[in-house]
C-alpha cells in the first residue's frame, strides 16, 4: 500500500500542511522539521502522487523524457536542451533512463502514464506503434529522437547521420589518408549504422572498396571500449592512417590509449569523432569530430509536444568541426 501523506505527518510528529510545504516550499520550513519530515518519507517509502496533483490543478504542465543512459554526454545534453523548451513553456520535465533495455524502457513509459503526464520524449529501444497508439489513447503525445515508428502518428527529430559520416570520412580523404578504420559497436543502433553508410558513401566516391575499410567493434560506446579498440589496432602491427570513431567517447579513449603507445595524433594517425560532446575540445589531443546539434535537437523534441503536432519529422544538419587530432 502506499503511504499516504497523513502517515508521513504523523510519524515526522507534524501538520499535513508542513508536509506539503516541505514538498513543494522546502523553503518556508524551518531545518530540523525538514529533516524530520524527509526521514518519515524515506522510512515510509512515501511516493507523491503526481497524477492526482495533477488532476487538482485541472491541466497537464509536465512532460517526460527517456533517454538510453544520462551518464553519456550527449544524452544529458539532449535533455538539457529539451528542459530549457519545457521551461520556456510553462512546463516540468521528468528525467528517466532506460539503459538500452527493452523491460526497463516499457516500466518507465509505465511509471510516466502513472505520472499524469502530457507527452512523451524517447530515445526508443524497443517502442513500437501498438506501444505509442495506447499512450495516444491516454491522450499523451510522443515524440521520438533518431527514430521514426511506422504505422504511427508519433512525431519524431532527428539528425541527418549519412550526411555526418560522410563528412567525416571526406575529411580523413581530403588530408590524404589511405588506410581508413571505423571504430563502432556490436550490436550497432539505426543511427551508428547511418554514419557508417554516409562514411562508406563517401569512401566509395573516392575509389575505396568497402572491403578496404578495417572496422573494429566494441559492445559499447565508452571511453574504456576505446582504449581496447587501440590496443587491437597495435596489435596488427601497422596501423591505418586515419581513424573514424561513432562517437566522442570511443575516441576520447583510442586516442589516449595510442598517445600513451607513442603514437603520435595527428602526425602517425588522424582520428575524427562523432557528437561534438564538451570534453571534445579538452582532451590530451583536442578532437576534430562531426558535431550534433544535442540541445536543438531536445528543444525541438520538446517544441513538437508543447505545440501539439504530430506525425511530423524534424531533421538538423550536423557540422564538421576541425580540432588537432585531425588537421
Amino acid at each position: 500500500m502506499r503511504a499516504s501523506i497523513r502517515e508521513v505527518a504523523r510519524r515526522a510528529g507534524v501538520s499535513v500542511g508542513t508536509v506539503s510545504n516541505v514538498l513543494n516550499r522546502p523553503d518556508v520550513v524551518a531545518e530540523a522539521t525538514r529533516v524530520r519530515v524527509l526521514a518519515a518519507i524515506e522510512e515510509l517509502g512515501f511516493v507523491r502522487n503526481e497524477a492526482a496533483r495533477t488532476l487538482r490543478k485541472g491541466s497537464g504542465r509536465t512532460l517526460g523524457v527517456i533517454v538510453e543512459d544520462l551518464a553519456d554526454p550527449y544524452f544529458a545534453d539532449l535533455v538539457r536542451g529539451a528542459e530549457r523548451a519545457c521551461d520556456a513553456g510553462g512546463y516540468d520535465l521528468i528525467w528517466c533512463t532506460s539503459d538500452g533495455d527493452p523491460e526497463k524502457e516499457r516500466r518507465r513509459l509505465d511509471f510516466l502514464e502513472q505520472q499524469g503526464v502530457s507527452g512523451v520524449i524517447v530515445t526508443p529501444v524497443a517502442l513500437d506503434s501498438d506501444r505509442i497508439a495506447r499512450l495516444r489513447a491516454r491522450d499523451i503525445r510522443t515524440v521520438l529522437v533518431d527514430r521514426r515508428a511506422t504505422g504511427s502518428v508519433a512525431s519524431s527529430v532527428g539528425v541527418d547521420h549519412l550526411q555526418g559520416g560522410r563528412l567525416a570520412t571526406r575529411h580523413l580523404v581530403e588530408l590524404g589518408r589511405h588506410d581508413i578504420a571505423f571504430v563502432t559497436t556490436e550490436p550497432e543502433s539505426p543511427t551508428v549504422r547511418r554514419r557508417r553508410g554516409g562514411a562508406l558513401q563517401s569512401l566509395g566516391q573516392a575509389g575505396y572498396a568497402p572491403e578496404q575499410v578495417l572496422t573494429i567493434a566494441e559492445p559499447e560506446p565508452t571511453p574504456a571500449a576505446g582504449q581496447r579498440a587501440a590496443r587491437r589496432l597495435l596489435e596488427f602491427g601497422t596501423l591505418p592512417t586515419g581513424i573514424f570513431c561513432v562517437n566522442d567517447l570511443l575516441a576520447i579513449g583510442l586516442i589516449n590509449e595510442l598517445t600513451r603507445n607513442g603514437v603520435k595524433i595527428p602526425q602517425d594517425v588522424a582520428v575524427v569523432g562523432y557528437d561534438d560532446i564538451v570534453p571534445a575540445a579538452t582532451c590530451v589531443v583536442p578532437l576534430t569530430t562531426v558535431r550534433q546539434p544535442r540541445n536543438e535537437l531536445g528543444a525541438a523534441a520538446a517544441e513538437l509536444l508543447l505545440d501539439d503536432t504530430e506525425g511530423r519529422h524534424v531533421t538538423l544538419t550536423p557540422e564538421l568541426v576541425v580540432r588537432e587530432s585531425a588537421s
